[in-house]
């Protein structure tokens, strides 16, 4: 953008962007952005195919109102993949653009920053951060392996984004089949050596799902001499897998004695904890208020899948800007019915009374007597709210439930097991593997 009015128009737009976007979305979607004229419109360079869908979903229809608040109505907006070609912080360097180190498709949304840390993951992302400020000299190569939806793929994107601020690096960012697939054009087309000049220059090399390449002959004598050739000069390796080298079956012995080379750090299901400041976090960027209880009901049923949590939100916060309506618990278990329709449907209050009866050793019946006693009042009122996070009866339905009490019993009950789990951990772990029992 070379025309001075088109350019300051353009910061008008992003300008007014700024003033409407919460912080944390206009950092992810809008300050990446370049944009460049033409005839009749506007192209907008994004990062990838992904990041385009992304900013899209999320604030395309804000992002567009402001574009044709500021040029026009008439004004097309077209989105492409493109690397930036201009410097957003300082426009008279000669540096190079951060983008253009990274030979591979990194999403400019994933750092450190906005990365949730908990115990299940505080390892993992204390090495990546290790190998982000030393590359090559911490932990070479650094192998990290867990479940889908984890955080894997968030983790090694943060590490290439702070490493792109380096001056003089060269990352390689491969997927195990695109790093196989560019092997076999390369042996069809007799031009492996270029593949390998390519591959042995950089100063780090990241491979995602590594896995793929094992029982690949040809690609495991490939990447055995490449990882040789980086490691020896003290280049970056990073391996991410969904599984452990020990567990990779079909992977060759002097392949799986590399990867323990250096680290190998796992990463677990989150606890419950992390999984509520996970969607404090997502809902902040997002714009929105979760209550507390829908907060709640969506970490205490969704438990291994990081993914499946934020497309759980994703759903609602959709759901909510096109009806107009607060999310509560009531949309929340409509809308996502059928990723929680299990639990809803199997779950009742007399099962709910069983089990923290057997679990705190006292008889089922004694939920609903009059007994006062601490060691029948409490684990009474742990079934109360239970049976609020987890049934869909109402205040008055679950009172009568406990041998006919009042909704203001029920009400009392949960707010004070609430309380009790915000203010001491090891309770609130308790709670939540009862919660985990429970959904089976």
């Amino acid at each position: 953008m070379n025309n001075p009015t088109w350019t300051s128009q353009w910061q008008d737009a992003i300008n007014q962007l700024q003033n409407q976007l919460p912080s944390q979305k206009f950092d992810a979607w809008i300050h990446p952005l370049e944009a460049r004229k033409v005839d009749d419109g506007i192209f907008i360079a994004c990062a990838s195919n992904f990041f385009i869908n992304g900013l899209k979903a999320d604030c395309g229809t804000i992002f567009e109102a402001c574009v044709h608040d500021v040029f026009g109505q008439d004004i097309k907006i077209h989105y492409e993949v493109s690397t930036p070609k201009v410097k957003k912080v300082d426009q008279t360097t000669d540096k190079k653009s951060p983008a253009s180190k990274v030979d591979g498709n990194i999403d400019p949304r994933f750092t450190f920053k906005n990365f949730i840390v908990g115990s299940s993951n505080e390892f993992a992302f204390a090495a990546c951060q290790a190998v982000a400020e030393k590359p090559g000299e911490s932990y070479n190569p650094l192998y990290l392996h867990g479940g889908v939806g984890l955080g894997k793929t968030h983790l090694i994107h943060a590490i290439s984004n702070q490493l792109s601020q380096k001056d003089n690096i060269k990352i390689a960012y491969r997927t195990g089949e695109r790093f196989t697939n560019e092997l076999i054009k390369a042996i069809g087309s007799r031009s492996t050596d270029q593949f390998r000049e390519h591959y042995r220059k950089v100063d780090v090399l990241i491979i995602d799902d590594v896995q793929f390449i094992a029982g690949k002959t040809s690609t495991q004598e490939e990447f055995f001499h490449t990882f040789n050739a980086l490691h020896e000069i003290h280049k970056q390796i990073i391996l991410v897998s969904d599984r452990n080298p020990h567990d990779m079956s079909h992977l060759e012995e002097r392949l799986r004695s590399r990867f323990n080379w250096g680290l190998v750090a796992d990463i677990q299901p989150p606890n419950l904890e992390t999984r509520l400041a996970i969607l404090a976090s997502k809902a902040e960027l997002a714009g929105i208020t979760l209550d507390k209880d829908v907060s709640y009901l969506l970490a205490s049923r969704i438990t291994n899948n990081v993914r499946e949590l934020e497309g759980a939100l994703t759903r609602l916060t959709a759901f909510s800007h096109l009806t107009k309506k607060s999310i509560d618990m009531d949309m929340a278990k409509n809308v996502l019915r059928e990723q929680l329709h299990v639990v809803v449907r199997s779950i009742t209050i007399d099962d709910i009374q069983k089990k923290i009866a057997d679990y705190y050793g006292i008889a089922p019946k004694e939920m609903k007597s009059n007994k006062r006693s601490r060691n029948i009042a409490f684990p009474r009122q742990v079934a109360m709210y239970m049976s609020k996070e987890l049934t869909q009866s109402s205040l008055p339905e679950i009172g009568s439930s406990f041998g006919g009490r009042d909704h203001t019993t029920v009400l009392y009950a949960h707010r004070k097991i609430d309380a009790q789990r915000q203010e001491d951990r090891a309770f609130d772990d308790e709670i939540s593997h009862l919660l985990n029992t429970l959904h089976g």
